[in-house]
């Protein structure tokens, strides 16, 4: 794998080079249920899931962030009910545990609920008993949300855990590796910029976008 920035020209181009790594023909022995991370991951979870046949959904979260710095994600909190937090990041701002987890109820009663409800029609994700479940997202940057979703998809019985995603710090493969059955990317890179940097274009994904995306 070359170590030189990774360009896609999009999200869909994405999408086909990371399905270039799966191994659909063998997946599609199976039934899957492909879960996007994020709303920005989205589109590409959306070709994968026609690609495998396979039933597309979302697993929703909320980033909770630094007190003393509003780009500084300290933990998440996924439609499970499920926190994560970085335990580096709240040692050094010394923030208290009290905080994230009044932030965390706040984030799931007042944004989560409603997003959940309006996505699925006021269902929820409540049961993944027995289900292969393939978690996708454009990219990964600390790869915190992700590993929020696996343990969401674990606490909620999946059978099998795969996660995809076109680009990936190094840093990252090993975590995520030790909880997922399976770990797909097109490229890994020891000296990580951000998600956007790797694209050349990449539009931002809003909650309400989606709609129009599953109309497609």
């Amino acid at each position: 794998m070359t170590t030189d920035p990774i360009f896609f020209k999009n999200r869909e181009v994405a999408a086909y080079r990371l399905l270039d790594v799966l191994p659909i023909d063998k997946m599609k022995l199976e039934d899957w249920t492909v879960l996007s991370t994020s709303c920005s991951g989205y589109p590409i979870a959306s070709i994968i899931a026609k690609e495998l046949n396979a039933k597309l959904d979302m697993m929703f979260s909320k980033k909770i962030y630094a007190p003393s710095n509003n780009e500084c994600e300290i933990a998440i909190v996924t439609e499970a009910e499920e926190v994560l937090i970085h335990e580096e990041l709240v040692k050094s701002f010394d923030i208290n545990l009290d905080l994230i987890y009044g932030q965390s109820k706040y984030l799931y009663e007042n944004e989560l609920s409603y997003e959940v409800s309006k996505f699925r029609n006021e269902a929820t994700l409540t049961n993944l008993n027995e289900r292969n479940i393939l978690l996708i997202d454009e990219g990964l940057n600390t790869g915190l949300t992700m590993m929020a979703c696996i343990k969401s998809a674990i606490k909620l019985g999946a059978k099998s855990i795969s996660v995809a995603t076109p680009v990936i710090p190094t840093a990252s493969i090993q975590t995520i590796e030790s909880i997922a059955d399976d770990l797909y990317y097109v490229e890994k890179l020891d000296h990580f910029i951000s998600i956007n940097f790797y694209y050349d274009t990449l539009e931002e994904i809003k909650f309400k976008d989606i709609e129009t995306i599953k109309k497609d």
